[in-house]
């Protein structure tokens, strides 16, 4: 195959061995343009620094093919919201689409080429913002075509274009004015416990209290009408779970860690309309969304009782402070 010629950008920060290994899959299709986003060490986390330098060190030993390498690099640490939002501004700055992966994401090398045909195919079509490379239906074909149409971004690897990009705002300014309307409940078809999910995670963003930037994509794509592309089979294998690997994710047996790796079938079979896939749709919800729902909820229900509990242990030993 030619060296790809749709730019891809890696986010990197401390774990030099996952660089590694997803950049030998990039490798494996040698992109004309590399854009590369790390974020600087904490100073009170020692050995940090060194993590940071050996996974930097990694992008100048093992980039050896015929590559642009533009780099992003922050001295210090400035946290995932800040840095990561500024470098992926930065990235479609320079870039009129591109292909992004964390270095956790390992792709199977057909996702650049889905991704590729596909920033081609829909590139002045605005309904399409973004381009998925994870599949969340558990192994299971949900269309007959290569990818449908759906309202759920997928942050472990994907691609977009900077006409969507543009619309991307980490600190959602418009949530304010937003929830004060159906707007969110609209978005999810009268599904009052997701939008209400959504809702309190936009809170939370607006409060500072969730210090990420992928939720933000989910809202520029939803304020926009827009639609994601999400394929039938799975591309990317996050592997950024369990305790002292994933920053965020401590559980290796969640259902989504580790997913296996599908090779994308080419010629692409697609969609004969620009049309979000219900059906589709809906399967993602049921393996994705309702069982954290549930979680969430029978945490509250337990949260409750323990607060009642607490209450009434209060109540009593004030009750018998006041007997003479």
């Amino acid at each position: 195959m030619p060296p790809l010629q749709t730019p891809v950008a890696l986010i990197i920060f401390r774990r030099p061995d996952f660089v590694e290994r997803v950049l030998a899959e990039i490798a494996k299709v040698r992109p004309t343009r590399l854009l590369v986003i790390a974020d600087g060490p904490s100073s009170d986390r020692p050995g940090e620094a060194e993590k940071c330098a050996a996974a930097r060190a990694v992008i100048d030993r093992d980039v050896n093919w015929s590559c642009e390498v533009l780099k992003f690099y922050s001295d210090v640490n400035l946290g995932v919201e800040t840095w990561l939002a500024a470098g992926l501004n930065w990235v479609f700055e320079q870039c009129e689409d591109a292909i992004v992966l964390e270095d956790d994401d390992v792709p199977h090398p057909s996702f650049f080429y889905f991704c590729s045909e596909l920033l081609e195919r829909y590139r002045d079509d605005e309904r399409v913002m973004l381009i998925n490379g994870t599949s969340l239906q558990l192994g299971q074909s949900v269309t007959p075509h290569s990818y449908y149409f759906s309202r759920y971004f997928h942050c472990w690897g994907f691609a977009s274009w900077r006409r969507a990009w543009k619309q991307y705002d980490v600190k959602i300014n418009a949530w304010p004015t937003l929830r004060q309307t159906p707007w969110l409940l609209d978005v999810f078809s009268g599904n009052e416990p997701e939008a209400a999910y959504f809702a309190g995670r936009f809170d939370r963003l607006r409060a500072g209290q969730i210090p990420t930037w992928d939720y933000q994509v989910s809202f520029m794509m939803w304020a926009n009408s827009g639609l994601a592309i999400t394929p039938d089979v799975n591309l990317i294998s996050n592997i950024g779970h369990g305790e002292g690997i994933g920053l965020y994710s401590k559980d290796p047996n969640m259902p989504f860690a580790f997913l296996p790796l599908v090779e994308m079938q080419f010629p692409l079979r697609h969609p004969p309309l620009v049309l979000r896939d219900l059906g589709a749709d809906r399967q993602e919800y049921e393996n994705n969304v309702a069982p954290v729902l549930r979680m969430e909820s029978e945490r509250d229900r337990l949260s409750t009782r323990l607060r009642r509990a607490i209450k009434r242990l209060l109540m009593m030993a004030l009750g018998r402070r006041k007997r003479p």
